[in-house]
């Protein structure tokens, strides 16, 4: 199995993740934290100090995770990593990390009430607010296209798992100023 990857230009396999791009400040923080551990500046990374590379990220990881994802880049037997292999490896945590930080943000905007749930009134005092003309029908088709257990209101997980289908979240929000 030493030639698996051999095939696939580490170029080729970075953009075929170009839909999981980071912004420049999660790139920063990851270069900090890859700095943090390349104590003589080689641009290398001991593998023993990844775990502690994560936590600098804020992300608990265990010995086994951090095997796999060895594993998972053919390095297994490597003693250090590079910067781009230490960004391939917390690319998709952070991925998640800002989606579910953000969503919760605009979650909390909806549910004003703290009820942890967004309710049809909810839904229709935020829709109104934004300008948005929504029919009540379709506000409540929104309703329960989300709500997957059937109690009438949306809660964090299935306003999460809806948000996720979108690229943006923010998006259908700011869809209106095109039309100035």
């Amino acid at each position: 199995g030493r030639f698996r990857g051999a095939g696939a230009s580490p170029g080729r396999v970075r953009r075929a993740k170009s839909k999981q791009t980071l912004d420049e400040e999660a790139m920063e923080e990851i270069h900090e934290a890859f700095n943090l551990f390349d104590t003589d500046g080689k641009g290398a990374m001991d593998v023993r100090e990844l775990k502690a590379g994560f936590r600098a990220l804020g992300f608990q990881v265990k010995k086994a995770e951090i095997r796999q994802m060895m594993i998972d880049m053919d390095k297994e037997s490597a003693a250090t990593v590079s910067f781009d292999e230490f960004l391939e490896m917390v690319t998709p945590r952070m991925m998640n990390r800002d989606t579910r930080e953000e969503i919760m943000k605009v979650f909390a905007l909806f549910d004003e009430d703290n009820s942890g749930g967004i309710s049809f009134r909810n839904l229709k005092r935020v829709a109104n607010e934004l300008g948005e003309n929504l029919t009540d029908e379709e506000l409540q088709e929104m309703v329960d296209e989300a709500d997957r257990d059937g109690d009438g209101v949306i809660n964090e997980e299935e306003f999460y798992r809806v948000m996720r289908k979108r690229e943006n979240p923010l998006d259908e929000i700011d869809s209106d100023d095109d039309d100035f």
